[in-house]
């Protein structure tokens, strides 16, 4: 195994932590559709998406390195907001906390001197910036908005996708 044992823990601690994430913005994107929020909720399908697909990263690393998938067990998610700056909020605070979660997996591979642990994990620090970068400014224009003018949170969503050239609803 190219990983030590608690190394291994931990990072079975993170897959969770990712599904977690992935089902939590399930959840907001789910409130964000019942209430005839389009763009808010491709923004969070496409979060719940990448969660996703971290914690199979984490997973494919796991096996290429000989060490044990254990998958912990999810809480069930939070699903119902009085307020979508609540709901951004959430997710703003996740974001915060999975990157002290990937900063305390880079601590300790490099107190392991375990190169190929940190190179791996290395990506995961630069999306958490992105991660917290993205939320955070999502989380400003709620503000910004307000409850009122949820429809010019969409219509900026909706901009930023065309601009992407993702398209539209």
């Amino acid at each position: 195994m190219l990983i030590s044992q608690a190394l291994n823990e931990k990072i079975n601690e993170q897959v969770g932590c990712e599904f977690a994430a992935s089902i939590q913005y399930t959840a907001i994107a789910a409130h964000f559709d019942a209430e005839s929020l389009p763009f808010l909720a491709q923004h969070f399908y496409k979060q719940a998406t990448e969660e996703h697909q971290h914690a199979m990263k984490f997973i494919k690393f796991l096996i290429d390195t000989g060490a044990k998938v254990e998958i912990p067990t999810i809480a069930k998610p939070v699903a119902k907001f009085s307020f979508a700056e609540d709901a951004v909020k959430l997710s703003l605070d996740q974001e915060v906390n999975v990157t002290n979660l990937i900063n305390a997996l880079m601590d300790h591979a490099l107190k392991e001197n375990n190169h190929i642990a940190a190179t791996f994990l290395q990506w995961f620090v630069t999306e958490q910036l992105e991660e917290v970068s993205s939320m955070d400014q999502l989380l400003k224009i709620v503000q910004r908005a307000g409850e009122a003018n949820l429809l010019l949170i969409e219509q900026y969503l909706a901009g930023n996708r065309r601009a992407a050239g993702e398209g539209g609803e």
